[in-house]
């Protein structure tokens, strides 16, 4: 994990499932549902990606997907719905890059998070290891 100067945060983790297997737990709602939250998804460019949270004060992650490269890479922007204690980072005001190579029988995923004001990033960084591990540990009960 990172937190650049930039306002880009990065996190790589192994997975230990194909990256067929990993990208449909970003493309398939019922699947993205296991390890994020309530999805409604359209997995083109131009798409709409709402993500509602379980966790903390609920909040709703709004989006839209920006590019999809079938199992290497996923772009889409994020943002969250304005409500009381929800980070204020508006819709569509940073950006995340998935990338998902093939490692063995696993997958290496990075994933960059960008354009976060710089008292967002510790806390954005934080919940992304949270909901990368949780990814992870869905995506291997998946293949086994």
């Amino acid at each position: 994990m990172s937190v650049g100067e930039s306002g880009t945060i990065e996190q790589t983790l192994r997975i230990q499932a194909p990256p067929e297997t990993v990208w449909s737990f970003f493309t398939d709602p019922a699947r993205l549902a296991q390890w994020w939250g309530t999805a409604e998804l359209d997995a083109r460019p131009g798409g709409a990606l709402r993500v509602h949270m379980q966790e903390g004060p609920r909040p709703v992650m709004h989006g839209q997907f920006v590019e999809l490269v079938p199992y290497e890479r996923i772009v889409f922007t994020f943002g969250w719905k304005a409500a009381p204690g929800v980070p204020d980072l508006p819709p569509g005001s940073s950006r995340v890059e998935v990338t998902l190579a093939r490692d063995g029988d696993g997958t290496m995923l990075t994933l960059r998070h960008g354009g976060l004001p710089p008292r967002l990033g510790h806390e954005t960084s934080h919940g992304w290891m949270h909901l990368l591990h949780r990814l992870g540990e869905t995506a291997q009960r998946q293949c086994r």
